[in-house]
């Protein structure tokens, strides 16, 4: 039994023990990192009725203006470069696009700090801030406020859904590998058509998922294109130069273009209101720790 007893106990020491290692490394990447955010925004959006400014990203596009916008949200590591990347070539198809750092001050390559940043900005805080990017926009005279759309990857694929559901004035909504939503009731309350991007080899979201995303958005109503990319990973859209040099993500992305195209260029702008049932998104704690494994060791981790 004393030996039993002592097994435990010793169990018990380096699970404690590597629970001290990861807080300290996520403290050591903040300190180290504190800069960071800095290096990827150039704007600094104020608060809407009194909350926090928000920084972000603005790419605008060459010739004049008014265009139409996209908001951008960045992937749960945060804003860095590869979203500036993307941002830009987007711009240059003719879109001012808005990139918000919505984790508020906090970016990271370091992998328990993307899941802290996760868990501490929950969806209510996130839609404040992107409350607060919204009415910006819709105070910029080479903005076209009624011709808003969204798009956001891995995290930020679940953050414009949620937004979305939240916001009844976007025009379009584009998501690429992000937690989707089933309750049809719930699809109900978008305003506009949804584009949804992901792949066939993604682990963190099942294709019998996706099928169901599918399947519920046909039953709410909602115009959609929903398209898996067999065989490819969670994040596989990496970065512009990437998508620039052809292959699956140069498709994905021609694909997301084509969307706003029609919805934003060509479309007639934000539908009526929808349905507000009052939607609070979840936090799907299987969802984040298959993220994870999927980032660290499996078909994503390649990327990193």
């Amino acid at each position: 039994m004393k030996i039993v007893k002592w097994i435990g106990l010793g169990l018990l020491a380096v699970g404690l023990g590597l629970v001290l290692v990861l807080v300290g490394s996520i403290a050591v990447d903040f300190a180290i990192g504190k800069d960071r955010i800095n290096q990827v925004t150039n704007t600094i959006i104020s608060g809407k009725d009194g909350g926090p400014d928000v920084r972000a990203y603005v790419a605008v596009p060459p010739g004049e203006g008014p265009f139409p916008v996209v908001i951008m949200i960045h992937e749960f590591f945060g804003l860095n470069q590869s979203m500036v990347g993307k941002a830009q070539g987007l711009a240059e198809e003719g879109y001012l696009v808005v990139a918000p750092d919505t984790f508020r001050g906090s970016t990271t390559e370091w992998i328990p700090r993307a899941i802290y940043q996760v868990i501490v900005n929950k969806p209510e805080q996130v839609n404040q801030d992107l409350d607060s990017v919204y009415a910006w926009i819709a105070t910029q005279p080479n903005a076209l406020a009624n011709r808003i759309g969204i798009v956001g990857f891995c995290y930020g694929g679940r953050a414009s859904l949620s937004y979305s559901l939240h916001n009844d004035q976007l025009a379009a909504t584009a998501i690429f590998y992000g937690s989707p939503e089933t309750d049809v009731e719930a699809l109900r309350a978008l305003p506009g058509p949804v584009l949804g991007i992901f792949g066939g080899a993604d682990n963190s979201i099942p294709v019998e998922e996706v099928r169901a995303f599918d399947a519920a958005l046909d039953e709410a109503s909602i115009p959609n294109e929903i398209t898996i990319y067999e065989g490819q990973p969670h994040a596989f859209m990496t970065d512009i130069d990437s998508i620039r040099s052809g292959g699956v993500q140069a498709q994905a992305w021609a694909q997301m273009i084509e969307f706003f195209y029609q919805n934003l260029k060509q479309g007639s702008g934000h539908q009526e209101p929808g349905l507000r049932l009052g939607y609070v998104q979840p936090f799907d704690w299987g969802y984040y720790l298959l993220l994870v494994y999927e980032h660290a060791f499996g078909t994503a981790s390649h990327h990193h």
